[in-house]
């Protein structure tokens, strides 16, 4: 069974088939979240 996929010409798309929030806690989130927050605040031009 296919758990992730990604499709690396996108510039930010994943698909997954777990529950990614069970393994995440505020202050070290999975990376999935971290990835996802990065790239909306890429896209958004907000400088870090």
């Amino acid at each position: 069974m296919v758990e992730v996929v990604e499709l690396p010409d996108h510039p930010w798309f994943v698909a997954c088939q777990f529950h990614p929030e069970f393994t995440s806690n505020p202050r070290d989130g999975h990376p999935l979240f971290v990835s996802f927050v990065n790239a909306a605040l890429d896209h958004a031009g907000v400088k870090r």
